[in-house]
């Protein structure tokens, strides 16, 4: 099998499963609101008497006026690698535009546990949230009950989504997952059975990756065929790895693997290694370098797709902060965001191009 695959037999393997550990702290997130209330006599001081000053320190006063503006991003799950990485890039987004901006996400990933978050925030008056659902239709409810209390809602990985003022996506989901079938076809010979796995049945951008690489695989590998349904691993590498486990006995000539959830891969990628198919089963998917771990440099995992989530999370705030400032959001839009800087779509679902295809040749280049 390609390089691109490596993972210790056990440890990377695992770390995906534990790390919802850390999850329930940070449903506290919400009490950073503070922070920004130093700041705001700032705001109103400049303007006194001194006319100079007035023309000197503009630049200095503008994050000052939002620091009063309170952004929460709700994620699918809290504490994964994945949503860790995507609050490392909500939180220094906030503090470069004088946003109090936060993350939070339920214990585990489930669409119903998102649902009293959504409400508590609302309760709260935040200005915007940036939600990634687990299941968009069913989180469509609350958000029009965010919407109707005059709260911004952005949503990711949810083009699907009724309810909402934008959805941003980093890429065009179906070439994406054309992207990767590309990828596992040239690893399995194009030829051979695969299986698909997705998050939920529900997550709409999961999808669309499979349905996007299936669809390539029928048009441009014929001799490539995909056993058994989508097969849900509710973003938890255990259940990719004992599914992946199922499927490998009960399919021994299978030849590959498509992952959709950041933890499908790494839990795939530990099944076939304990069997010692590393370099007979290919291991594709959408993942993070620090989530495939060493199963990108043993062979367990052939190659991985993303975008930086840090960056996605930005991009998310960012148009919630150009709507309420009555900026222009839309094709063509401008984010400032390397990979959000000439927006495509229709409508209020808007693409960035932001698409990172890794292999053991460059993984090392992306550390998170």
């Amino acid at each position: 099998m390609v390089a691109g695959c490596g993972a210790q037999p056990a440890a990377p393997a695992e770390k995906p499963a534990e790390a919802p550990a850390t999850e329930a702290p940070k449903a506290e997130a919400p009490a950073a609101t503070e922070e920004p209330a130093a700041e705001a006599p700032a705001a109103t001081e400049e303007p006194a008497a001194e006319a100079p000053a007035a023309t000197e320190e503009p630049a200095a006063e503008a994050p000052a006026a939002e620091g009063d503006l309170n952004f929460v991003t709700v994620v699918k799950i809290a504490g994964i690698n994945w949503f860790n990485r995507m609050e490392e890039g909500v939180v220094k987004w906030g503090k470069e535009n004088g946003v109090n901006a936060t993350l939070v996400g339920p214990a585990e990933a489930d669409a119903a546990q998102q649902i009293p978050i959504i409400e508590d925030l609302i309760a709260q008056g935040v200005d915007a949230l940036c939600v990634v659902p687990m299941d968009p239709t069913q989180l469509d409810p609350v958000l029009k009950k965010a919407m109707d209390a005059g709260i911004v809602v952005v949503t990711h990985e949810a083009s699907n989504q009724v309810n909402m003022d934008f959805d941003i996506e980093a890429f065009d989901n179906k070439a994406f997952g054309a992207g990767l079938m590309d990828r596992l076809a040239a690893e399995m010979g194009e030829e051979g059975e695969y299986a698909v796995f997705v998050g939920s049945l529900g997550s709409k951008t999961h999808n669309e990756w499979v349905d996007g690489g299936i669809e390539r695989q029928k048009e441009a590998y014929p001799n490539m065929t995909m056993v058994g349904d989508k097969n849900e691993s509710f973003d938890d590498a255990e259940v990719a790895y004992q599914k992946a486990k199922e499927i490998l006995a009960a399919y021994p000539n299978i030849k590959g693997f498509q992952g959709s959830a950041s933890t499908d891969v790494a839990g795939i990628g530990r099944a076939v290694e304990e069997a010692g198919l590393q370099d007979e089963v290919a291991v594709v998917g959408t993942s993070l370098p620090s989530i495939a771990g060493d199963l990108l440099f043993s062979g367990a995992i052939d190659a991985i797709g993303f975008w930086d989530p840090a960056v996605a999370g930005a991009a998310c705030n960012q148009m919630a902060l150009m709507k309420i400032k009555g900026e222009e959001v839309g094709v063509g839009a401008d984010l400032g965001i390397d990979g959000y800087k000439k927006l495509i779509g229709e409508g209020k679902v808007l693409y960035g191009d932001a698409a990172v295809y890794v292999d053991e040749t460059n993984a090392k280049d992306y550390p998170f």
